[in-house]
């Protein structure tokens, strides 16, 4: 099974970068982690909100392969815990499917992404940088590995 991220954004900030890098690198091949960075759309010319957003969900949708899980993090997501998140990614893994996280632009995801959600997710309720996101993740990722596997990284 690999996990895979796909997010709007791209030419992040170093430390960005080295975070994901470093929980990336942890995660065992049997949870292979990666990113899919997509180019976000810019709202010159006039153009809507609306119209960017959908603009970035076909390209996010032309991203996750055929048969993935799609896990979308949206503000109005359900509200895990790490311990949650453990438990989904072991059933996960026992299905085999590949699973996609999606994190969306600027102005946020197109209703058709997060209508193929097989589940909204809500990393924080508060409003955090995109970049930000990806290290969040893929820590917590790493962390409910950890959990799956007695590392003792996670301390409850």
């Amino acid at each position: 099974m690999k996990l895979i991220i796909v997010a709007v954004g791209h030419k992040m900030p170093g430390w960005i970068e080295d975070g994901f890098g470093e929980y990336g690198k942890r995660m065992p091949r049997e949870f292979a982690l990666s990113l899919v960075e997509l180019k976000p759309d810019k709202r010159a010319g006039g153009r809507t909100p609306q119209q960017v957003m959908a603009e970035e969900a076909d390209r996010i949708l032309a991203a996750i392969p055929q048969g993935a899980r799609l896990i979308v993090l949206d503000e109005r997501g359900a509200n895990w815990t790490t311990m949650k998140l453990a438990e989904a990614m072991k059933a996960w893994h026992a299905d085999g499917r590949d699973t996609v996280f999606v994190i969306g632009g600027a102005d946020g995801l197109d209703a058709r992404v997060k209508d193929k959600a097989d589940q909204l997710l809500q990393l924080s309720a508060l409003t955090l940088p995109h970049g930000m996101v990806r290290v969040l993740l893929a820590e917590q990722l790493y962390r409910a590995y950890s959990i799956l596997h007695n590392h003792p990284y996670h301390r409850e």
